[in-house]
């Protein structure tokens, strides 16, 4: 993998290089991350993977691996059968090897609450799973998630109230976050000014037929700023800052 933008050296990036590559000062910030098709379609048959390549797993690992969280909607784990972080996996080893604790923490964002005691991220967590839902959130099954071990934080009445809900995970030490989607969770981030960076992965497919990034109009279009661009085998890695209001 290679930079292309803003200093195109030539030199090929080990894991160390693209971790400074995407690395961010000290302090709060939220970053997004996705995979699109030219056409901007994000998955093909209902997942992002079929988008995915050798060089967007590497760019996968290495968010994880600087993230103090990982946050995600409910749906999105659901459907991508979302893990854990675990000391022995490829993130794990490259946290440590980058000087990083090893593990990390998953972030569940459901307005209900949409997660089962039972599933894997909740009975094979080395660090406690997060849930963040709502006060309109069944009250049973906050304290069965509770009782099994997750942390449940409660932010808003009828819809999560994101710059609380991030706010709250600062104070635990969980400043630097990366958001894996999905489209819902994005655009709710974008409507609610807490995105301060995006980083797109542009596959060179036409697929055709699926949904984009975001299914609805925001009330006012989010300006960004192009970082950075690297490439590999005609897949495109950007950076895109949106200087996101606090």
């Amino acid at each position: 993998m290679r930079r292309l933008l803003p200093a195109a050296d030539g030199a090929d990036l080990d894991d160390a290089g693209l971790a400074d590559a995407y690395r961010v000062p000290a302090g709060r910030h939220l970053r997004v991350n996705f995979v699109a098709a030219l056409d901007g379609a994000i998955s093909v048959e209902g997942r992002s993977g079929g988008l995915g390549s050798a060089g967007d797993r590497r760019v996968f690992r290495v968010l994880r691996a600087l993230a103090d969280a990982v946050l995600v909607g409910a749906g999105t784990a659901a459907a991508e059968g979302y893990r854990p972080i675990t000391a022995d996996s490829a993130v794990g080893r490259l946290r440590a090897e980058l000087g990083r604790p090893a593990v990390a923490p998953v972030v569940i964002v459901s307005r209900r609450a949409s997660l089962d005691p039972a599933d894997q991220l909740v009975t094979g967590a080395v660090t406690p799973t997060h849930l963040v839902t709502c006060a309109a959130a069944d009250g049973e099954r906050r304290a069965a998630l509770t009782a099994a071990g997750v942390r449940v934080h409660v932010h808003g009445e009828d819809d999560v109230d994101l710059p609380a809900a991030l706010a709250a995970l600062a104070d635990l030490g969980l400043g630097q976050v990366l958001c894996e989607g999905g489209p819902s969770l994005f655009q709710a981030a974008l409507a609610a000014g807490v995105v301060d960076e995006l980083d797109l992965t542009i596959a060179p497919l036409l697929v055709g037929g699926g949904p984009g990034l975001l299914t609805r109009a925001l009330p006012d279009p989010a300006r960004a700023e192009l970082l950075q661009v690297l490439g590999e085998d005609d897949v495109l890695f950007t950076r895109y800052g949106l200087r996101a209001p606090r």
